[in-house]
């Protein structure tokens, strides 16, 4: 009994002298007898969650599809949680020595530290010596950066107050409790701010020294250690660089006093030069290393998607705040191989200072993993020059569109959406038509340029070349204007953009958005292309034909695990079902025709690309497309195992046509980006359709499998 109220009493006097070493006077005695054992003491299950289970945020890192090539990083404080046992002895000696020489002899408060801080400040009228154990430290750290709670609470976790010091200890003497010396010397190193924006000794090890925690030296822990107490003014890179070497010096000596270090290698490790090897943790897209600035488009688009994802937050910006802080490790889908095979093609078209732009996007059919998004700028937020309002340099989303880009029309590449409709609703790929140079729709339409008395009334290309019997196979293959009107009369406009955006094709322009919603039906003209999109959403658009009628959502990721180690479900693919087998089969089978390819049932008859498949060597699928006066030029191409899309066009001003020589040059980009990307995978061809949905016309839509 005599014990506990021995116990009791100490702890009582180490919250009262608390209040003393900060008020700098004596406390009223009614406040003194007035506390209360019930007011000193706290259980564990009454602190804060915080404080229990602490927010620390951790940077998040992003690698390359290999998991060891690093990206960038995120974070809004950088650090990374380590273990005790991946800190180097040293490192914890030196802490311990520095900040509380007695942590491993208290409870938490160390009462003796209370009464000789009291006397030394109270004999020299100010406060010279604090009372803070490294628990009651760690305490206040957390509360201090505690996101849950608002700035104002916040400050106050740190005030210079009686109240908040005595609720520190009564907070440091519950976590004493339950919690071991390791654990809690843990937590302190990997929140405490060490300067330099370095929080946590992971951080710090890193921008100080380049190295590991487990790999400190005497003189590096020591260092690190004196920089606790005043970190934004003895750091050594951006502040005071010998009050640096003076507090390392305090360390060692007092590592000596408590026979942690012996004397000889105390004084070798004064001696040692600062030797600092600094490094800056990158952080954001702009922070991509330099010799990888092409990266940075992809990098902006996986930010995009991650704001996209409900499992992290319920808004754009907690989302992006959650990966600021939540300490992810993120394997990319970036394929660093195949992205310069893109790179180097994209800007063998157009160099980076050219106001034209020949953005690509390569996907893996059946899993939506973007390889690479490449595009002839610099990702930068550099000014250019005069007039130039978007090259060389930008962080403009040219590939993937968002952030105000709507995207390019990409003329004929759409008569996919018409040929897979068609093929939905019944119709075969032997379907007849005898295609005329021009042909008047029902579909209205107010553009002089296509109008025939108000009707809508596409011509063909190329006449001579195009007119007269076709079929799917040879009307996709010579890309026929007019048999694609007359095809999409005949399954109906709404039924070809809810096909469109049913894999994936989004409508970022305002007028094309008000138009699918509300004028699909009068819609003729989308099946030549005359929405904008991206090579994005096409080379995905194209990767469902090619998976066989799975659509997978487009992802710039492998694998997302969280500072646990647990995976996160949000990394894997996104697929589902969205055509008939057969009906995705046929489509692949038509768009063989276009790129030099035959189809199963040697059906092809002339292709506007018929230079791709030769110079690929393997079976390849796709479709070309120019929009209104050339303006804009687009290729796609696909195997089984891959997607890719181009367009041209000038993203200043749609009005400069890119013209039409630029095509042959991207179709041989295009085959040349997916020959790098295959060189070291299997031939595979493409499944053939079966005889009904080849040459019978089905009683009902194929709408199933």
């Amino acid at each position: 009994m005599i014990r506990a109220l021995h116990k009791a009493f100490t702890v009582l006097l180490a919250g009262v002298l608390a209040g003393l070493v900060l008020a700098g006077a004596a406390l009223p005695l009614a406040l003194v007898f007035g506390l209360g054992f019930g007011g000193i003491a706290s259980s564990y299950a009454e602190l804060p969650n915080t404080l229990r289970t602490p927010p620390t945020a951790q940077r998040s890192t992003l690698y390359a599809a290999d998991g060891v090539t690093l990206i960038t990083s995120f974070y809004t404080e950088d650090r990374v949680d380590v273990p005790l046992a991946k800190v180097a002895p040293v490192m914890r000696q030196a802490i311990v020595a520095a900040e509380d020489a007695r942590f491993y002899q208290h409870r938490g408060v160390d009462v003796r530290g209370v009464v000789r801080a009291f006397t030394v400040n109270q004999r020299d009228g100010r406060a010279r010596q604090g009372a803070s154990t490294l628990t009651m430290q760690y305490v206040r750290n957390v509360l201090s950066n505690d996101p849950r709670l608002t700035k104002e609470q916040r400050r106050k976790a740190t005030e210079i107050s009686t109240a908040r010091k005595l609720q520190e200890m009564r907070y440091a003497l519950a976590l004493e409790r339950e919690l071991t010396k390791d654990e809690i010397l843990t937590r302190y190193l990997n929140i405490a701010y060490f300067g330099a924006g370095a929080y946590g000794i992971a951080a710090a090890t890193k921008r100080y020294f380049s190295t590991t925690p487990a790999r400190l030296t005497l003189a590096q822990a020591s260092l690190l250690a004196g920089l606790v107490r005043s970190p934004d003014t003895d750091d050594p890179i951006n502040g005071d660089a010998d009050a640096a070497l003076t507090r390392r010096s305090y360390v060692l000596d007092r590592m000596v006093a408590l026979a942690q270090v012996g004397p000889v290698d105390a004084a070798q490790a004064r001696e040692e030069p600062l030797d600092l090897r600094p490094s800056r943790t990158p952080n954001d897209c702009t922070a991509v290393p330099e010799q990888r600035n092409d990266w940075g488009f992809f990098c902006d688009w996986f930010t995009q998607w991650w704001s996209d994802q409900p499992a992290f937050g319920a808004t754009a910006a907690e989302r992006q705040d959650t990966l600021r802080r939540g300490g992810f490790r993120i394997v990319a889908s970036l394929d660093p191989a195949v992205q310069r095979a893109a790179v180097r093609q994209v800007t063998g078209i157009y160099d980076v200072d050219d106001p034209r732009a020949a953005p690509v996007a390569v996907v893996q059919p059946g899993t939506g993993r973007v390889l690479a998004l490449a595009v002839n700028r610099h990702y930068s937020v550099a000014p250019n020059p005069a007039g130039q309002r978007n090259y060389p340099n930008t962080v403009n989303q040219l590939v993937a569109g968002g952030n105000g880009i709507e995207g390019y029309q990409a003329g004929s590449t759409f008569k996919l959406f018409t040929l897979l409709a068609a093929l939905e609703s019944g119709l075969p790929l032997e379907t007849p038509f005898v295609a005329p140079s021009r042909i008047v729709t029902r579909f209205p339409t107010d553009d002089p340029r296509s109008s025939c008395g108000g009707r809508w009334c596409p011509v063909n290309a190329t006449p001579e070349w195009m007119d007269g019997y076709r079929t799917m196979w040879t009307a996709f293959g010579r890309s026929v204007n007019t048999y694609f009107a007359w095809l999409t009369e005949k399954v109906g406009a709404d039924r070809v953009v809810e096909m469109a955006e049913r894999l994936g094709i989004r409508f970022r322009a305002p007028d094309d958005a008000e138009l699918a919603r509300s004028g699909a039906r009068d819609w003729g003209a989308f099946t030549l292309g005359v929405s904008s999109t991206t090579p994005l959403d096409l080379a995905n658009a194209y990767a469902t034909v090619a998976a066989e009628g799975t659509w997978c959502a487009s992802s710039p990721v492998v694998s997302i695990t969280d500072s646990a180690g647990k995976e996160v479900a949000a990394g894997r693919p996104d697929c589902r079902q969205v055509i008939d087998t057969e009906v995705a089969r046929a489509a692949a089978d038509a768009a063989r025709c276009p790129v030099g390819d035959q189809s199963m049932y040697r059906r092809c008859d002339g292709g506007t690309a018929e230079q791709l498949r030769p110079g690929l060597g393997r079976p390849v699928a796709g479709k070309t497309g120019s929009s209104e006066r050339n303006e804009t030029e687009s290729v796609v191409a696909f195997t089984p195992q891959l997607a890719v899309a181009q367009i041209a066009a000038n993203p200043d001003d749609p009005r400069d046509a890119v013209g039409a020589a630029v095509q042959s040059r991207m179709v041989d980009a295009v085959g040349r980006i997916l020959a790098a990307a295959l060189a070291d995978s299997p031939v595979r061809d493409f499944v053939p359709p079966g005889e009904s949905v080849t040459y019978r016309l089905a009683p009902g839509p194929r709408d199933g499998n």
